[in-house]
């Protein structure tokens, strides 16, 4: 799985995430990731399935999460935000410092793995 980690500049600063981004008005939550990932990464994505979305609020700002299971179609990583990013099998994604509002993203995805196994 690709995780990206947030700049010291941004908010919530070095913290890892999922890449993505703000859904524009008018915008489908899928259009926005393939958007946001030219933008912030230079791939181009294909999106294979939806996870639940999940909403978390912080002290400031409340974050809707739209996850997707997606493949690189095209592109090379190019950090044009995020201060690294890193390749890890689900079962190495505790290890790093998280978001809060992508936890349950997480647990969601390797539960569904799970499930699928059995």
């Amino acid at each position: 799985m690709l995780a990206t980690q947030r700049s010291a500049t941004m908010s919530l600063p070095l913290k890892w995430e999922f890449p993505g981004g703000k859904i524009a008005p008018g915008e489908l939550s899928a259009e926005c990731l393939r958007r946001e990932l030219i933008e912030e990464l230079g791939l181009y994505i294909t999106v294979r399935r939806t996870l639940p979305p999940h909403t978390h609020s912080y002290h400031t700002f409340t974050v809707t999460l739209h996850p997707f299971v997606c493949t690189i179609a095209s592109g090379e990583i190019t950090l044009h935000e995020h201060a690294a990013f890193s390749w890890l099998p689900p079962e190495d994604l505790h290890t790093l410092d998280w978001a809060a509002a992508d936890l349950p993203v997480i647990q969601t995805y390797t539960d569904s793995l799970k499930a699928a196994i059995t």
